[in-house]
């Protein structure tokens, strides 16, 4: 609760975190405008493949020229400024940084990005959350290995959620449920590219005076980007996912304690103790009241009479048994927030969410009829959609993992709906993402990392 005091005491000493950041795109740029106000934390260098882009970005969300014109790491070191280069590399050895927030957005260098990090001695910030989906508890117990932190990002809602789950926890509840909102009906699953702006909200026109990226906005409509998060959240909490993917119950805020409560209770959950995503649209297309689209829930139980007891007389929103109820944060701010992740890992060397196990994983399924010889564009694309599986069944069936279906060619045709597995492409397995995957799954009998790994 004292991360600011913290903050300020290390700039009043003149020590502040010193990180350094790959990638300056939408969620780097927000928390770049937020790093202007903590002197507690100096950005030595952002590396990104297009440093002019980057430093544009820098100009955009309020940094001063003369502050990101240092021209090394060593001369960003001496003078408190930053260095913009390509050189993620020189980044991640350099031996002042102690933190590395990984900002690409993009799995596969994502991954080699943060074994690089490790290998360095670095903790890593990462917020590209695709390449925890499929390779979260590795990259967990590679960290463990190197003696360093692998963190979630705080901002992005597993994280959020997250810290519910430990919240709930700590207080002493059971946790029911975890999850996040979303805009979802069935038919969003088959949307491409070229037919996102149809139902996200904004006309082609808008979208393209605010250069918003189709295929990144396309991966939360068809819900890709509900599965990868959902997977991340049940690899962290140990929450289970549901059997045969995400159901997307329709309902507001404060409809969660009755929405989370087991099949046999008039709910929609397998069972206590899952991963869910909550509908602001219901099944005609018609909003819910009061959603939370934006934001993040936990739905905990009372299982005693003196807790039913106790949610009664403080008029404690509740299911219409009294038995669970859910605590939200309607909004996540993205970028905004990453301070946090920077400040727990710097100053007390916990992470804001890390992978335990491997529970979750995210499948990719075709989206129509695909032909041998067809090129698989991954998330948010045309060809599949990402769908959230419990890591034993998906391993049981040889599914290809999402994060790995962008770029490769299916040596087999795959009917509407199946999934992807591993013998129906031709992929390069020698990349650091597949050995890592690999290398994760044969290493899925180890449950949980030490305690101290994983921030417990």
């Amino acid at each position: 609760m004292n991360l600011f005091a913290k903050l300020q005491a290390r700039a009043a000493n003149g020590d502040p975190i010193r990180i350094g950041m790959i990638g300056a795109g939408k969620f780097g740029s927000m928390f770049l405008a937020q790093l202007l106000r903590h002197d507690g934390i100096h950005l030595i260098g952002v590396a990104d493949i297009a440093p002019d882009r980057a430093r544009s970005n820098m100009t955009f969300v309020g940094w001063p020229d003369e502050r990101c014109a240092a021209r090394s790491l060593d001369e960003a070191t001496q003078s408190g400024g930053t260095h913009v280069s390509d050189d993620w590399q020189a980044l991640v050895t350099h031996p002042r940084i102690d933190i590395v927030v990984e900002c690409t957005g993009a799995p596969m260098a994502a991954i080699e990005h943060c074994l690089a990090a490790f290998e360095a001695g670095k903790h890593v910030v990462n917020v590209t959350v695709e390449a925890d989906a499929f390779c979260g508890y590795g990259l967990a117990l590679k960290a463990a290995e190197a003696g360093v932190v692998y963190s979630m990002a705080y901002g992005d809602q597993p994280a959020l959620v997250c810290d519910l789950v430990d919240w709930a926890r700590t207080c002493g509840f059971a946790v029911v449920a975890a999850g996040r909102g979303h805009k979802w009906l069935p038919h969003f699953r088959k949307s491409t590219p070229e037919t996102v702006w149809d139902h996200w909200g904004v006309t082609r026109e808008q979208a393209e005076r605010g250069r918003l990226n189709p295929k990144m906005f396309n991966a939360f409509l068809d819900g890709s980007k509900p599965a990868i998060e959902s997977a991340a959240i049940a690899n962290a909490t140990g929450l289970d996912a549901p059997e045969s993917g995400l159901a997307f119950p329709p309902g507001g805020a404060e409809d969660v304690p009755t929405l989370m409560r087991p099949k046999s209770e008039g709910g929609c959950l397998d069972h206590k103790g899952m991963v869910e995503v909550v509908s602001s649209l219901r099944a005609d297309g018609t909003p819910v009241p009061y959603d939370v689209r934006q934001g993040v829930w936990v739905c905990f139980e009372g299982d005693t009479d003196y807790l039913r007891n106790c949610f009664q007389e403080y008029h404690v929103k509740t299911d219409p048994s009294g038995r669970y109820a859910a605590l939200y944060k309607r909004w996540h701010m993205i970028g905004l927030e990453l301070a946090v992740s920077v400040a727990a890992v710097g100053l007390r060397g916990e992470p804001t969410g890390v992978a335990t196990g491997f529970r979750a994983d995210v499948a990719a399924f075709a989206k129509r009829d695909l032909q041998q010889g067809e090129v698989l564009d991954g998330e948010g694309g045309s060809t599949v959609v990402g769908g959230l599986r419990p890591a034993a069944k998906s391993l049981e069936g040889g599914y290809l993992p999402l994060g790995l279906a962008h770029g490769v060619r299916l040596v087999s045709p795959i009917a509407d709906g199946a999934p992807v597995r591993w013998d129906d492409v031709d992929l390069d397995t020698g990349t650091a993402a597949c050995r890592l995957r690999r290398w994760m799954e044969s290493r899925t009998s180890d449950a949980t990392l030490p305690r101290a790994a994983a921030g417990l």
